[in-house]
């Protein structure tokens, strides 16, 4: 990424910061068995990834935030598979088979299914997957997501009841 872009980059996310910060803490604030993760490490942690992917080529905040959200998705997801790995040796500590099965958080669970299920859902529809990375990983309203979308959001509503359905027939 040339100098130009980076710190076009910057600016947008020095503008954007708010809106990122309200984001992750609706969504952190829905999982709070997710207690390690703080709303301004998901922001840094989105801001990185977008720095590192180059692909910041979103100039309009609705479209911006739609990207941010899928990125926050994968810091999510990440940071769940990491504390799942160290429960699984990762730390070297014993643990008997009840602690090991009380120390699963159920919020974390669901979001590992969530983000595997949205894996297959993307198959099917794209927009779909859109529609809940940010409504479920970002915590959008259905104003901003048919904004960022370009659709009504009565399709908006549509969708997200369509996505709901094949996610709970997913996850059984």
């Amino acid at each position: 990424m040339s100098g130009s872009e980076g710190d076009a980059t910057e600016q947008l996310f020095a503008v954007l910061y708010d809106d990122l910060r309200r984001l992750a803490h609706a969504r952190l604030r829905r999982n709070e068995p997710i207690t390690l993760l703080e709303t301004t490490a998901l922001v840094h942690e989105t801001y990185l990834r977008v720095l590192n992917a180059g692909q910041i080529g979103v100039s309009e905040r609705p479209r911006f935030l739609a990207y941010a959200a899928q990125v926050m998705r994968s810091v999510i997801v990440d940071f769940v598979r990491q504390r799942h790995a160290e429960r699984r040796g990762g730390d070297h500590q014993h643990v008997s088979l009840e602690s090991a099965t009380a120390a699963v958080a159920p919020a974390e669970e669901e979001v590992l299914r969530v983000s595997e299920a949205l894996d297959e859902l993307a198959s099917v529809d794209q927009r779909l997957v859109k529609i809940v990375e940010m409504r479920y990983f970002g915590g959008f309203t259905e104003e901003d997501i048919a904004l960022a979308l370009g659709v009504n959001e009565r399709t908006v509503r549509r969708d997200w009841q369509k996505a709901r359905l094949l996610l709970s027939l997913a996850l059984r």
